[in-house]
């Protein structure tokens, strides 16, 4: 038996040569795209990157992710056309390689529309906004390519939604709750009312905002641990956001003896604004003897620093009240502190 006979012979519907050309070009088909994807997309990347936009750089970038499954799956399906394969073979081929396109072509739109939600937000540094829009965008872009993938393989899929019945109702109820946290996120991403980096207080916890997702808040505590929050029970709650605080208004009171004269009494305003004058980002609001306290003649002191950062107002506070103390040793005025004089009453 020559080489001509054996070519001729036949396995499963086609002959050893037809066997032998799929194979060819399987190898050349997958090749060439191998190449593309190696050689020639970084010779364009090098380019992009000489280019003044980069959109070419971000689509260069997004082509190179694609995986080489997808490539795999391309040359198989082109070198298996030329064979007279069996009918659910051919079927697995085309529906690996609708699957592997889907999946691949989902991933590179998700590139697009990541790149374009960043150049839309006005403030390049709210990386919780682009997260949040990106987020939202993923999941209707898989839910997108699951439709998609179902409708190639041959399902109704409108026979489907319309099948699941109660079982579709208790999907919905089960995922109530993931639903409104998303949305949730949305309405931060919209309304803004914190961004990343701003300290916020929530009822007892207050904190850094380190991450915002699409179901919750991640806030890095003063002590230093990680606080994660629900935005459903954010949003619902009150919220303080000392980042957006202009001037920090501050309240304190000084606490004088009992024994302190009224001429030294007078001169405790004058002394107060002495101090504010010489520091810094201070403003005095105002001054007052307010009341006569259980043990102290109680001046209510109200002044405003021009920051937000709650170190810097720590520090401020400092040297006020070590300005204070200094001042009262000057003029011989005492702080009060907890006393009780008992009279005894002489009797004969």
């Amino acid at each position: 038996m020559d080489y001509q006979e054996i070519f001729q012979i036949v396995f499963w519907g086609n002959t050893v040569e037809q066997y032998l050309y799929a194979l060819l070009l399987f190898l050349l088909t997958f090749s060439v795209l191998k190449f593309f994807a190696g050689f020639a997309l970084s010779k364009l990347e090098i380019i992009a990157q000489k280019t003044k936009t980069d959109i070419d750089d971000m689509l260069v970038s997004a082509v190179m992710k694609i995986r080489w499954p997808l490539y795999f799956s391309l040359a198989l399906y082109v070198s298996t056309n030329i064979l007279a394969l069996h009918g659910l073979v051919q079927k697995v081929v085309w529906y690996l390689l609708i699957i592997l396109l889907t999946f691949e072509g989902i991933r590179f739109l998700q590139s697009i529309v990541e790149y374009g939600a960043e150049k839309a937000v006005s403030n390049k540094k709210d990386k919780a906004t682009v997260e949040i829009i990106s987020s939202i965008i993923r999941i209707l872009l898989w839910a997108i390519a699951v439709i998609l993938i179902l409708a190639n393989l041959g399902y109704n899929v409108s026979s489907l939604i319309a099948g699941l019945g109660i079982g579709g109702i208790a999907i919905a109820l089960a995922i109530q709750n993931i639903l409104k946290d998303i949305f949730t996120a949305f309405s931060i991403y919209l309304d803004k009312p914190f961004q990343i980096g701003d300290f916020i207080a929530v009822g007892d916890i207050s904190g850094t905002v380190k991450k915002i997702g699409l179901k919750s808040t991640r806030i890095e505590s003063l002590s230093g641990e990680e606080i994660i929050i629900s935005n459903n029970t954010l949003t619902s709650s009150k919220i303080h956001n000392y980042k957006k605080m202009k001037k920090r208004r501050i309240a304190f009171t000084l606490g004088l003896a009992y024994e302190t004269k009224t001429t030294s009494l007078k001169q405790i305003p004058k002394i107060a604004k002495e101090i504010f004058a010489k520091i810094k980002l201070t403003e005095l609001s105002r001054i007052h003897f307010k009341e006569f306290g259980d043990f102290s003649l109680n001046f209510e002191v109200v002044y405003f620093v021009d920051s937000n950062e709650y170190d810097k107002y720590m520090d401020i506070q400092q040297k006020v009240n070590l300005a204070f103390k200094s001042a009262f040793e000057k003029k011989g005025i005492e702080f009060a502190y907890p006393t009780q004089t008992v009279f005894v009453r002489k009797t004969e």
